[in-house]
């Protein structure tokens, strides 16, 4: 007999996106790591510098439970918000209206897919997204293509460690947590990335990103056989890397949130 746990052999990455997130949607929105961080606030500031607010539409492609189109909505003229989950969709729905942001709308759709017409973007952004995207090279492209001449690209994300020791580690944790997880990509591999899907990157930063052990299982509802996995993996891990990722008694560890700001060329 199964156990309740266990995953369909046949389940695709697609199906298990969906399973993972669309009933984990009001988890993700009131999720304090996704809700805030200064990645948002400097998300806001370069839109604020570099976006004509009158005129400028933004796609949030993998926009999750809606918080960086949230933050970006009030310094642009339009956001889509673009993800595979129609659960998440619904969230961002239901919270725009909430927070009574008229300028959002809302598109199903994959990153490596984008049904939108070449050049129709000021700028294509991401937030905490990527790290499952099996195709982000052909994603990359898409953005490349559905953004204008001069545009820009905003790429946030779970930073994979430079360490080869330490980037072991911490991706084996996060697919023993999330079967939907594919990579977290390091500071250095993205820059490549980008530079190889034709933009130009003018501005990078980094943050510590604290992920409570609790909460950040308890989001993607982990199971037991799992979590214990995780617990163990973290206890036998060398002291490189507990000092890397500054893994606490409790399992909680902090790794680090990348912001790349990249420009399309003319």
């Amino acid at each position: 007999m199964t156990p309740p746990s266990a995953t369909p052999i046949s389940t695709t990455h697609q199906q298990a996106i969906q399973q993972q997130f669309d009933p984990q949607a009001q988890a993700y929105l009131a999720s304090t790591v996704h809700a805030q961080g200064p990645d948002l606030a400097h998300a806001q500031q370069l839109a604020s510098r570099h976006l004509p607010a009158s005129k400028a539409r933004v796609l949030d492609v993998g926009c999750g439970a809606g918080h960086l189109a949230f933050a970006l909505s009030p310094h642009v003229h339009q956001v889509t918000a673009a993800d595979p989950s129609p659960g998440m969709l619904e969230t961002v729905r239901q919270a725009a209206r909430h927070k009574g942001l008229g300028n959002i709308d809302t598109v199903q759709a994959q990153a490596d897919a984008l049904p939108f017409e070449d050049r129709h973007f000021c700028t294509v952004a991401t937030r905490y997204s990527a790290h499952h995207w099996t195709a982000l090279e052909a994603s990359l492209r898409e953005m490349h293509r559905v953004i204008k001449p001069g545009g820009y690209l905003l790429v946030i994300d779970i930073l994979g460690h430079e360490n080869a020791l330490v980037d072991t580690h911490l991706q084996a944790m996060e697919v023993l947590r999330d079967r939907s997880h594919v990579r977290n990509r390091s500071a250095s591999q993205w820059q490549a990335l980008l530079a190889d899907a034709g933009f130009t990157v003018h501005e990078q930063a980094q943050w510590p990103v604290r992920l409570a052990f609790a909460d950040w299982v308890a989001r993607m509802r982990t199971p037991t056989l799992q979590t214990g996995a995780i617990r163990a993996l973290q206890q036998g891990a060398p002291q490189e890397v507990r000092q890397a990722l500054t893994i606490e008694p409790d399992g909680s560890f902090t790794p680090r949130t990348g912001l790349f700001w990249a420009q399309k060329g003319h």
